[in-house]
């Protein structure tokens, strides 16, 4: 987005936005304890095709006024410009403009040790690669973590089915196998963050990507990426655009809000390896075995006082239209678990927009408050049961592991 300050005003080229809507979504942003990174227009251009950082540096002088704490970011999916807007930005221009606008945020004194993160390539098909190759090898130092985009399947066409296919679920990680391998070799030890993720490009579909369906996607990217060393994940999107957003038109939660709110209040940052017997069945030659029973494992999150340092928080995606049932073995065993089951409430089934946690309705209380999550305790050594088409999380408590007390 490319802003221009006048008269109490932020400006484009073609229409005019009050620059009281900028502080809008800054206090929002901070209000709900949250950073926010802002996409500059990358399509604003001299006549030599250069970056015209022009409206960028005002937007930086009014938000520097303001004291607004703002990381930047330059321009959305840049291999995607020849089919979107018909222009074309080759990896040595777009290197260019990065290494302008950290020119600018270093002239602008409050933002002269501000977060840039880029170059937010599209899907790492062929031509995102190479434009990522060039501009890692050219710029690659200067942005704090490289960004870049991840959609499962075209809106358009998805149907319920579709979400639950393994084959999608493990294009995520070819993906980011990719992504790395780029960033290593130009920039080893640069951090990599999914700057935008979605169930489905083209703004989602109307009662699927909005539904209980997606969230298999959803926890499914923060369990693939955790594993792989992606720092962060951002949601697209939280408010208003397309059918993937959080929250619908009357801020209530639809189902990925409330599998993200469980994320956030029971998994940690730290990753554990996680070894499950009985499960792989070695593949006849030529044939992969895709598994749609899913199971992850991090360090409770320190944040959550309901637990101590040391337990261990399990998340599991059931694909199977059966029951499954997993036993926890060696040191896990014989050790109180706390549920916390997620599956659909009411007649839609896989598209329903309500949730129940272990058989509740999932209900804001009022505006502003939430429901209490509470867990179903299963008593030491019973045998954790998965119902078909359900996702889980399971605190293993007082297990006190090494690894989770730091």
């Amino acid at each position: 987005m490319d802003f221009k300050t006048e008269r109490n005003n932020v400006t484009t080229a073609s229409r005019f936005l009050p620059a009281r809507s900028l502080d809008k979504l800054y206090n929002f942003a901070d209000c709900a304890g949250l950073h926010l990174i802002f996409g500059l227009n990358a399509l604003h251009r001299n006549p030599d095709y250069s970056w015209n950082g022009s409206s960028a540096l005002s937007l930086l002088k009014y938000s520097a006024g303001k004291k607004y704490n703002i990381s930047w970011e330059l321009g959305n999916e840049p291999n995607s410009y020849r089919t979107m807007v018909a222009r074309t930005l080759n990896s040595s221009q777009l290197a260019q403009d990065y290494i302008q606008l950290r020119t600018l945020l270093q002239s602008v004194r409050f933002y002269s040790r501000a977060s840039l993160y880029g170059p937010n390539i599209g899907r790492p098909r062929k031509n995102a690669i190479l434009l990522l190759e060039g501009f890692m090898k050219n710029a690659g130092s200067i942005v704090d973590a490289v960004t870049w985009q991840h959609y499962f399947i075209d809106g358009r066409v998805a149907k319920v089915e579709d979400f639950m296919k393994t084959r999608l679920l493990d294009t995520l990680t070819e993906q980011i196998t990719k992504v790395l391998k780029v960033v290593k070799t130009h920039t080893p030890g640069k951090k990599v963050w999914l700057g935008g993720v979605g169930p489905a490009w083209a703004g989602g579909t109307n009662n699927l990507s909005d539904t209980y369906a997606a969230g298999f996607l959803w926890l499914n990217t923060l369990g693939m990426s955790a594993m792989q060393g992606i720092d962060v994940v951002l949601r697209h999107s939280f408010f208003d655009y397309g059918y993937n957003h959080l929250v619908d038109q009357h801020f209530n939660p639809l189902p990925d809000y409330w599998l993200s709110l469980l994320f956030k209040r029971l998994v940690g940052p730290r990753v554990l390896a996680v070894h499950v017997a009985g499960l792989q069945r070695k593949p006849r030659p030529g044939r992969v075995i895709r598994d749609k029973l899913r199971i992850y494992a991090h360090c409770t999150s320190f944040h959550n006082h309901n637990y101590v340092r040391g337990s261990i928080t399990i998340y599991i995606i059931n694909l199977h239209r059966s029951r499954k049932k997993i036993k926890l073995a060696g040191t896990l065993r014989n050790k109180t678990v706390h549920q916390y089951l997620l599956q659909p409430l009411g007649a839609d089934g896989l598209q329903a927009k309500s949730v129940q946690l272990n058989g509740e309705p999932l209900v804001m209380v009022d505006d502003e408050t939430f429901p209490e999550l509470k867990p179903r305790m299963l008593r030491a050594g019973r045998t954790i049961a998965m119902p078909p088409m359900a996702i889980g999380f399971y605190v293993i408590k007082n297990i006190n592991a090494y690894a989770c007390r730091r």
